[in-house]
């Protein structure tokens, strides 16, 4: 997610955001090596990777683990790191948004032809705006990666984060303890 001087600022399996100092060992055994300008060279999987920030490292699914734990933030929010289309988002967990929802500027970011979509109209927090329906090839959240899931793309850059709604949840069994949710893939 970032660096400061030596340490990186990192996100694993969609929990909360933790610094590691260069040889440190997470207790999921990726270990920070260096860091650079703008990026970080970790040991996963017995295997070096260069990840410049922003950039995200997607293992193969565990066999038999098809969950993913996830921590509310200071407000009750639950929002993690995750994948669309192997391209490195901010997730919102919104059990009251219909689909998986980005703005504009993400879908271009992350190359998505949003406007072969079908077009209309989408009521948002924020007011009517103009979006367009889509399929994602891939969504993944720590070990669960969905494949052809319903999206749509708002015209509207004013939501700040990408939803991750029922398009999506729908397929999860949820379970929240308090300050935790767990996702567990039912199909």
């Amino acid at each position: 997610m970032g660096l400061i001087g030596a340490k990186a600022i990192v996100v694993i399996d969609g929990g909360a955001p933790r610094t590691l100092t260069p040889g440190q060992k997470t207790a999921e055994g990726v270990v920070l090596i260096a860091t650079e300008k703008d990026a970080a060279s970790f040991e996963i999987d017995g295997q070096k990777r260069s990840l410049p920030m922003g950039r995200a490292y997607s293992a193969a699914p565990r066999e038999g683990r098809q969950n993913i734990t996830l921590a509310a933030d200071a407000r009750g929010h639950f929002v993690t790191m995750g994948t669309i289309n192997g391209g490195s988002v901010r997730f919102l967990v919104d059990t009251g948004a219909t689909f998986v929802s980005l703005s504009a500027s993400e879908a271009r970011r992350l190359g998505i032809s949003y406007l072969q979509g079908q077009r209309g109209q989408l009521q948002t927090a924020n007011g009517l705006t103009g979006a367009y329906r889509i399929k994602l090839d891939t969504v993944r959240v720590g070990d669960i990666q969905i494949n052809n899931v319903d999206a749509v793309v708002t015209e509207s850059d004013t939501m700040g984060v990408t939803l991750l709604g029922m398009s999506f949840l729908n397929r999860m069994e949820m379970k929240r303890d308090g300050q935790s949710m767990t996702l567990t893939r039912r199909f």
